[in-house]
C-alpha cells in the first residue's frame, strides 16, 4: 500500500512535470510546422508526442521513490517483466494527438501512478489552455486554471434536467449511438482526449460511455480524476477497470459516471 504521505509528495511533483512536457509541446503547436508520422497501428505520431516523452521520463527517472515507467511511445515492455510490478508511472505524453494536429486545442498529457492494477494518482495537464486536473487516493480531486490556486472538484447527481454525455470527438461509433438512444433525452458534448473523464469529474457533465477502443495510458490518470471527485469507471460489464492485468494493453469497453443512481451498464447490454 503506499501511503497518502507518499502521494502528498509524488502530487505535486507529477504536476510539475506534466507542465514542463506540456511547455514542449506548446513550442512546437504554436509553430504549425511539424512532421506527422504513423505507427504500427496507423495512430498519428508527432514530434511533440516524443519531446513529452522524453521530458516525462526524464523527470519522472528523478523522482524517489523511484518507480518503472510505461509510456505510449515505450509500450513494448513484456508482460513478463510488467507482471512483477506493484507500482508504475502509467503516462500518455499527448492524449488526443489527432485533435493536436486538428489544432482544436483539446489534447492533454496524462501521468498516473497505478498500484496494484488500480490508477491511485493522476494528472492531467491541458496546454493548450494552462489547466490542469490533479488527483490522488485519500486527497481528493483538484483543478486549477492558469496557475491560479487549485479548487477542490466532484461529481454531480442527477437532476431533472436532460443528461449531458460527454463523448468522444474523432471516434464515434454505431456502438456509442445505440447506447445512447437507450439513454432517452440527452445533450451530447463532443470533446477530444481524456478532457471527457475530466467533465465528469468536474460535474459538468453525467456520463462517459466509451463503447470503442482505448489503450490504459489513455485512461489511468483521469480515472484517478474522476474517482477521487467521487465517480466511478467500470466496464460495460460492470466490473472496476483494471491495469497490466494482461499482455495486451487495451481497455475493454468502459463507462464512467458520477452518480450510480441507475445502472448504466445495463444500457450497454439489453436488447
Amino acid at each position: 500500500m503506499i501511503s497518502t504521505e507518499i502521494l502528498k509528495e509524488l502530487l505535486p511533483a507529477a504536476s510539475k512535470i506534466a507542465h514542463e512536457a506540456a511547455l514542449e509541446i506548446m513550442k512546437i503547436y504554436q509553430t504549425g510546422d511539424f512532421s506527422i508520422e504513423s505507427k504500427g497501428d496507423d495512430s498519428p505520431l508527432t514530434a511533440a508526442d516524443l519531446a513529452s516523452h522524453h521530458c516525462i521520463v526524464d523527470d519522472l527517472n528523478r523522482l524517489e521513490p523511484t518507480f518503472p515507467i510505461l509510456s505510449e511511445e515505450s509500450d513494448k515492455i513484456s508482460f513478463e517483466e510488467r507482471s512483477q510490478w506493484e507500482t508504475y508511472w502509467l503516462i500518455d505524453p499527448l492524449d488526443g494527438t489527432k485533435e493536436f494536429i486538428k489544432r482544436n486545442g483539446q489534447f492533454t498529457v496524462n501521468i498516473a501512478l497505478i498500484h496494484d492494477h488500480k490508477p491511485v494518482l493522476g494528472v492531467v495537464y491541458v496546454p493548450a489552455t494552462d489547466v490542469c486536473y490533479f488527483a490522488a487516493q485519500g486527497i481528493g480531486a483538484f483543478k486549477q486554471e492558469n496557475g491560479e490556486k487549485a479548487r477542490q472538484i466532484q461529481v454531480r447527481k442527477l437532476t431533472t434536467e436532460k443528461l449531458i454525455i460527454a463523448g468522444s470527438r474523432s471516434h464515434r461509433t454505431g456502438e456509442l449511438d445505440d447506447y445512447l438512444a437507450k439513454l432517452g433525452e440527452h445533450e451530447f458534448m463532443p470533446i477530444g482526449s481524456s478532457l471527457k473523464f475530466c467533465l465528469v469529474a468536474e460535474g459538468k457533465a453525467d456520463l462517459y460511455p466509451r463503447i470503442g477502443l482505448t489503450c490504459e495510458w489513455d485512461t489511468g490518470a483521469a480515472q484517478a480524476v474522476v474517482e477521487c471527485a467521487g465517480g466511478q469507471v467500470i466496464s460495460i460489464s460492470d466490473e472496476p477497470l483494471l491495469y497490466n492485468t494482461k499482455d495486451e494493453l487495451l481497455n475493454p469497453y468502459f463507462i464512467v459516471f458520477g452518480d450510480d443512481s441507475r445502472d448504466w451498464a445495463s444500457y450497454a447490454t439489453q436488447n
